[in-house]
């Protein structure tokens, strides 16, 4: 029997199983897909680049864990192209407007090589004989002492027992295409349909050409096309890093059941001709690839073809459950406390699943009040160090609520941007404190646990006291003098109502954190003691 079994290959699994292997556990990965990466999609064009059609940016302002895992596998990332003139087409027999736009898309990079770049690198740290692609998940079962999986490959069915299993797919398509024994409950299944897949209504197209004819007119290549015969609604600069090889991308506006009853021939002349409407005859022929992730079925659920009004609300705390006496676990960018649909949202999600994971059972608590715990002395080393680096992020705190905001008006989102920026921060530096917190050596063999919780859990969150609450008020005198949300009158004078929202919504995330805090706190202690019966055994 396995110990722990994780279905996806996305970034969310092959990041869980790069930490697992990395710290000698043993783990095996299913994917459905003859290959890996998920939504990560890189194509080679004839030129040799890569062509991106799944996720292809990351922004290391609010994207830290992406940034820091670019650079620990030592790949090579550039800006997204963003100088030059912006476009607007808002009638097709007119020609485009210059918009007055410096940046479209915020502080955003790319990595050489194309995304896939980071799937292959965490592959080739894991085992062969770990990683099993075209297996269809069927049906997932709850035996007691241990969980049982029914994979369909190719004609054959092959059956997994594992203590411990993690799905890091899409939610929907989990509650749309696999039988669980017994039936989850009704408020995971509804929290699971609920929770729309990032990308599964897009497609989109990349278009390669012997040359960057856009940036030689002084034009960056960003393009918003809103007139009724439009086909792709937004176009970007997708040339590699020398902008040598050259290339343009955009998403398609049109909705997944039209783009399903046309031929690929029809898909190939409308982002043509799109393309020439918008950069001229030059743009005219170039090598089309385009994905539609609606037609993909490891990716899309019957829900998901109807698209959400706005950006989907991610982080349910629901899928961030543990269910079957800590047997089973949610994963995937859509359970993300931060970052959720995002490629940071997939390693945080992947970060989550390894304290859980590591830290083995321990009991559900109640979060307490950040109030020092006696017996537990202040002047602790660990502790200590804990303090100072709680004190720097809350220097930082309100860097990180300016990115996310500056991140989320470069994405066009015009709803609720004090609440999503405020909640990123806060959620950025929780994750941030999860990690830090287990890498200190803290000695709780003598810690006691009482009714559930550490009696040092209180001392590790004494230093967040009134963190919440300093971030909020400081954003909001940041949002009354802030020229960029004056055409927010929510934003720039947020009213009680809405400050009691990002109110709950903060002391939600601080809940998660707290029980997060405690979990590990007490796994630590239980730990301790299973180390202190071993030597007790050999000395006997």
């Amino acid at each position: 029997m396995l110990d722990t079994v994780i279905v996806g290959g996305g970034l969310c699994g092959l990041a869980l199983a790069s930490s697992l292997h990395g710290q000698g556990r043993e783990f095996a990965l299913y994917e459905a897909r003859n290959r890996l990466g998920g939504r990560i999609l890189s194509v080679p064009g004839a030129s040799g680049m890569a062509l991106d059609l799944g996720p292809a940016w990351f922004w290391p302002d609010t994207q830290p864990r992406m940034a820091r895992l670019v650079e620990e596998l030592g790949l090579a990332s550039f800006p997204q192209h963003d100088s030059g003139a912006v476009l607007s087409l808002a009638d097709h027999d007119k020609k485009p407007e210059t918009l007055a736009t410096d940046s479209v898309h915020g502080g955003a990079r790319r990595i050489e090589g194309g995304m896939a770049s980071l799937v292959r690198a965490l592959a080739e740290r894991l085992p062969g004989d770990a990683l099993h692609p075209e297996h269809v998940l069927g049906a997932v079962r709850d035996r007691g002492d241990h969980v049982e999986l029914h994979f369909a490959h190719g004609e054959v069915t092959v059956i997994v027992r594992a203590r411990r299993v993690v799905l890091a797919l899409p939610p929907r398509l989990l509650a749309e295409r696999v039988r669980f024994e017994p039936a989850l409950d009704e408020p995971t299944r509804e929290a699971m349909r609920a929770t729309p897949t990032w990308m599964a209504d897009q497609a989109k197209a990349l278009v390669a050409y012997d040359r960057a004819f856009w940036r030689e007119a002084g034009q960056s290549g960003n393009a918003f096309v809103s007139h009724e015969h439009v086909a792709l609604g937004e176009i970007f600069d997708a040339c590699n890093a020398d902008g040598d090889q050259a290339a343009l991308g955009g998403f398609f506006a049109l909705p997944p059941p039209f783009r399903a009853a046309i031929d690929s021939g029809s898909v190939a002349m409308l982002v043509s001709s799109q393309l020439v409407q918008v950069f001229g005859q030059d743009a005219e022929g170039g090598e089309q690839h385009v994905q539609d992730w609606a037609a993909e079925p490891y990716t899309c659920a019957s829900l998901d073809l109807t698209p959400p009004g706005g950006h989907p609300e991610y982080g349910n705390p629901g899928l961030r459950r543990r269910l079957w006496n800590d047997k089973l676990h949610f994963g995937g960018s859509e359970t993300a406390g931060y970052g959720g649909g995002y490629l940071e949202g997939a390693l945080d999600a992947a970060a989550r699943l390894l304290r859980t994971l590591v830290s083995g059972h321990s009991p559900v608590i109640q979060a307490a009040s950040p109030n020092p715990a006696a017996g537990v002395s202040p002047d602790d080393p660990c502790l200590a160090h804990f303090s100072d680096w709680v004190a720097a992020q809350r220097a930082s705190a309100f860097g990180r609520y300016r990115s996310q905001l500056n991140h989320d008006l470069a994405a066009q989102q015009r709803e609720q941007l004090t609440q999503r920026a405020l909640l990123g921060a806060v959620e950025q530096v929780y994750s941030a404190a999860l990690d830090q917190l287990d890498g200190l050596p803290f000695d709780t063999a003598d810690v006691a646990i009482r009714n559930g919780r550490s009696d040092l859990t209180p001392c590790v969150l004494a230093p967040f006291d009134g963190f919440n609450k300093a971030l909020l008020d400081e954003a909001v005198a940041f949002n009354r003098t802030s020229c960029a949300l004056s055409n927010f009158p929510y934003e720039h004078e947020p009213d009680s109502v809405y400050v009691d929202t990002i109110l709950r919504d903060l002391a939600a995330a601080w809940r998660e954190f707290a029980l997060g805090v405690n979990a590990v706190l007490v796994a630590r202690t239980h730990a301790a003691a299973r180390t202190a019966d071993a030597v007790g055994a050999v000395a006997a």
